[in-house]
């Protein structure tokens, strides 16, 4: 696997999300687009889009208007003023990429912003905005409310195979597709679905573990996708009013090899998530993405490692969490730097040497093919690797011909057989599913989805059961030897016969704990009951708490260890006493 050179990039600022008088609910109808191109050269802005309520009318009339001072001038009838106009159009347009779109009102009032190319013609577009069920009569009207439209999933697959770049407007507020009143699996289904490309969320800026982009960032159980997540301004005047944003007074930068559309939707369609950022004034510097990595500690989907010696293992460390990232949910390693946030770098000495060595091992010991990224980056003044790695496609995937890793929380274990088997069916699933357009388009009929076979004498779990840690099923003696049923409550998955010797980190904690609880739970000193629902005990690994939680049922105990804040769900939160 040949390491690709990054070609030079540089960082624009882009405001995707910007209303015109075209809008029906715009503040200040007498401002022109020429207004609105001059206030953004102001803004320092690069990239924009008009997004016009249920219509392109605002950027098709930009281009009319463009296009009738050409023709005056072609006709030699240009009077001063208008020339004037034509030749600050052509300036602004040099300096600025304005890109079509529209802002849809889906069905029950979801609203999503579909962004098209430069090149796209108006009419294409207005004919989507017809499949999608906008009366012709409203076309122009730029009106937020336009009634029965197309569904949000609908929406998302059109405007996607249309070309489009499909990001959810103002996600976490009203109207959006994450706000807190829209049910859990609606949710899911809203923001996980392929055809959507980004989240545009309004806290940013803001840092912590239950901002939107902290909550879509692939370690919840429910939201395995992460997301990428911008900030727009959404603005519906030229200059903010206090309460009112402006053109480009809430902008993302996004690190281009060169300002077009193309760049922009490559980059929502990759899975590095370091190439945007809230855009801050200047003088405010610019955090080391790396250091906030850290800080967030070793998950689910980024490891840490100092060193890539052979000696030691170090190397092999490496190749075994791209495999288990392939496996699992894809992630990104850093190597050259420890987890602990405040301890130095060490960094990679020759780190175009060491990438290199790096893309071969992978390459070599890893089936099949994986194609992951490997970039140099500079943290503390020290250069150190990161490596993508996305979510493989073809699982399992094994190192040297046989070892087959898993993640598990910050954890990289080899699989067992279940796992295994799980692995092989989510990879013969999605052959399946990959080969379904071909197939439907050649009339062939479609085979039903491979599912597991249920495990028997398991359980299953109950609808608010916790959704991260394991679940210590049942334990069973064979020639005095202890078997344990262990469930993944992340994924469900349920493996028999682990022994205290043959279980990884979380797994030996978890049966360690359930083999040390006397019959009676009451009993468990420094317990917290609430109902037939406990708190058996809670410890803190890094920067998180993590609960062993135990609930009563008629058919007996069900004990579950490790479970993390974001695997609670409402019931359990209440009885550990977080809020939501």
């Amino acid at each position: 696997m040949a390491r690709k050179r990054l070609p030079k990039r540089h960082w624009y600022v882009v405001d995707l999300h910007l209303h015109t008088p075209a809008s029906s609910d715009y503040q200040q109808p007498e401002i022109t687009y020429l207004d609105i191109l001059r206030q953004a050269e102001a803004r320092g802005v690069d990239i924009i889009a008009f997004t016009d309520h249920n219509t392109v009318a605002g950027y098709r009339q930009m281009q009319e208007e463009i296009q009738q001072l050409e023709l005056l001038e072609q006709l030699n009838r240009l009077i001063p003023e208008e020339k004037e106009r034509l030749e600050e159009y052509r300036r602004l347009l040099k300096k600025i990429l304005v890109l079509p779109g529209f802002e849809l009102t889906a069905t029950l009032g979801f609203h999503i912003l579909g962004i098209f190319p430069p090149e796209k013609p108006v009419r294409e577009i207005e004919h989507l905005l017809l499949t999608l069920n906008i009366p012709p009569e409203k076309l122009d009207q730029g009106s937020a409310t336009v009634g029965a439209t197309s569904d949000v999933l609908t929406a998302y697959r059109v405007i996607d195979e249309a070309g489009g770049l499909v990001i959810a407007a103002h996600a976490n507020s009203s109207n959006g597709v994450a706000a807190r009143n829209v049910p859990g699996q609606t949710k899911i289904s809203y923001t996980q679905n392929p055809h959507l490309h980004a989240l545009e969320v309004t806290d940013l800026e803001k840092k912590g573990r239950y901002t939107t982009a902290a909550f879509f960032n692939g370690t919840k159980p429910e939201y395995p996708r992460r997301m990428h997540c911008i900030q727009g301004s959404d603005a519906h005047r030229l200059i903010g009013d206090g309460r009112n944003l402006g053109v480009g007074e809430r902008t993302t930068e996004v690190l281009l090899p060169e300002i077009s559309f193309q760049t922009l939707k490559e980059l929502f369609l990759s899975n590095d998530f370091a190439r945007h950022r809230p855009r801050r004034h200047k003088e405010a510097p610019q955090e080391d993405f790396i250091q906030q990595a850290r800080e967030e500690g070793a998950n689910l989907i980024q490891a840490f490692h100092e060193r890539m010696t052979v000696r030691g293992g170090r190397l092999y460390a490496i190749i075994a969490d791209v495999c288990a990232f392939a496996n699992t949910n894809g992630g990104t390693l850093y190597i050259g730097v420890g987890e602990d946030p405040k301890k130095p770098p060490t960094g990679i000495d020759e780190p175009d040497r060491a990438a290199a060595e790096l893309a071969k091992q992978i390459s070599e010991r890893i089936i099949p093919p994986l194609e992951v990224a490997i970039h140099t980056h500079e943290t503390q003044g020290k250069k150190v690797l990161r490596v993508l790695v996305p979510r493989g496609s073809e699982p399992p995937y094994a190192v040297d011909g046989s070892k087959i890793y898993i993640r598990a929380e910050a954890e990289t274990g080899l699989a067992v057989r279940d796992e295994i088997v799980e692995l092989v069916l989510r990879g013969l699933q999605e052959k399946e599913a990959a080969a379904a357009p071909a197939k439907a388009e050649a009339g062939q009929p479609r085979r039903a989805t491979i599912r597991p076979a249920p495990v028997d004498e398991v359980p299953p779990l109950p609808k608010d059961a916790p959704r991260t840690g394991v679940e210590v099923v049942s334990v069973t003696e064979r020639d005095g030897t202890k078997y344990y049923t262990v469930r993944d409550l992340r994924n469900g998955n349920v493996v028999k016969n682990v022994t205290t010797s043959s279980a990884r980190r979380l797994w030996h904690y978890a049966i360690s704990r359930y083999a040390k609880l006397p019959p009676d739970l009451r009993k468990v000193r420094g317990a917290h009951w609430e109902g037939d629902r406990g708190v058996l005990r809670k410890y803190k690994q890094g920067q998180q708490w993590h609960f062993d939680l135990a609930q009563r049922t008629p058919e007996g105990n069900r004990l579950f260890f490790g479970v993390t804040e974001e695997g609670l769900t409402e019931p359990w939160k209440a009885v550990v006493g977080l809020e939501e």
